[in-house]
């Protein structure tokens, strides 16, 4: 098995103690089925080219450079090595600034995930702050210069280890206010209140991610699938919003569905071991006593 390759290596400093690390890529779309842009009538392959929006020419690459727009259609021009001074030096250091109660993590602001593990000679330092965090129930903001930006990092334990997530700065994150401002006050109480309860509850399971299926790319698998083999897949139904008035009906349907699912079924064989295993059980009958011969008299 080929060792995975870091992305990132430097030190965590936590007071005057600094642990050799390395970051190493959490989620990966690699896997992901990927398409390409083919000419229609061809079946080739199409290349991407950059265009003069005004005289439709193609510019070459050296002739392209970035541009920061202060007017309509007014632009400053940034050359390469003026945005490559503009990005902050990196001295390779996750500096810890400050610890926080892990309920007080707000996963809106989670960017990308990397795992974080001691490098070369520093795995006793590295088990050290790893164990005070876990014993705390705390994690880590820290800051450092990562892939040319300074990042905010959310440090947490993470198994045998650390996990990182670069966080989204204030500015990127939408306030929820305009989501939910036309969302109507309403109050549920009463039976529907309590049969969404029921269902709930007889729901409740524990996060296995292996058991979530990417329904996308099952799809897509299947209709490239299909198309090779020249038939076309079922179109499936869409599903159907419950109107205010059945939400009642609805809500006494799934509790039923829902009670019925979680009880087990009995089957042939379990019947089977439960009369077997009742029969095993059963107290054995006593043997009658019998009465002891009587004397004749002599």
């Amino acid at each position: 098995m080929v060792a995975p390759r870091a992305n990132w290596k430097g030190y965590v400093k936590f007071g005057e103690v600094s642990c050799p690390v390395a970051l190493y890529t959490a989620a990966s779309s690699s896997e992901r089925i990927a398409f390409n842009t083919l000419n229609r009538n061809t079946g080739n392959r199409v290349k991407r080219e950059f265009v003069d929006s005004e005289t439709g020419d193609p510019v070459a690459r050296d002739d392209q450079v970035k541009g920061y727009e202060i007017d309509n259609g007014q632009y400053v021009v940034l050359e390469p090595d003026e945005v490559a001074a503009a990005v902050p030096e990196s001295d390779k250091t996750l500096k810890i600034e400050a610890y926080i109660p892990c309920s007080q993590i707000d996963t809106t602001y989670f960017d990308k995930p990397y795992y974080l593990a001691p490098d070369k000679m520093g795995t006793e330092a590295f088990v050290l702050l790893r164990d005070g965090m876990k014993k705390e129930n705390v994690a880590a903001i820290a800051r450092t210069v990562l892939f040319r930006r300074l990042r905010t990092v959310l440090i947490r334990t993470h198994g045998k280890g650390l996990i990182a997530n670069t966080l989204n700065f204030d500015y990127e994150v939408r306030s929820s206010q305009e989501a939910f401002e036309d969302m109507p006050e309403l109050k549920i109480e009463g039976e529907m209140l309590e049969l969404a309860e029921h269902i709930i509850a007889t729901k409740k399971g524990s996060f296995d991610a292996s058991k979530f299926d990417d329904r996308y790319e099952s799809a897509v698998a299947d209709l490239v699938k299909a198309k090779i083999e020249g038939r076309s897949l079922p179109k499936k139904k869409p599903p159907v919003a419950s109107k205010p008035s059945d939400l009642l009906q609805a809500l006494r349907e799934s509790a039923g569905l829902a009670a019925k699912e979680a009880k087990p079924k009995r089957t042939a064989a379990n019947a089977n071991k439960g009369a077997a295993r009742q029969k095993a059980t059963k107290p054995m009958a006593k043997p009658k006593a019998t009465a002891a011969p009587k004397r004749r008299a002599g």
